[in-house]
């Protein structure tokens, strides 16, 4: 991410994926940390989205 609206665009992109709830992104740190249902989605998923978009993402698990 390197301008303002790069947290947006992530923002949505994780957004649309069904199941997944809230999404707060860090600009500063460049992550994102999205909660989902589990049932729904997965990790891997929501990361996907994110690069589809344009901004490569992976998933950690906490």
């Amino acid at each position: 991410m390197t301008c303002a609206t790069c947290p947006i665009t992530v923002k949505k992109a994780m957004e649309g994926v069904a199941g997944v709830t809230a999404v707060t992104v860090d600009f500063a740190a460049k992550t994102a940390r999205a909660t989902y249902n589990p049932r729904r989605t997965n990790a891997a998923a929501i990361a996907a989205a994110s690069t589809n978009a344009g901004y490569p993402a992976r998933a950690i698990q906490n």
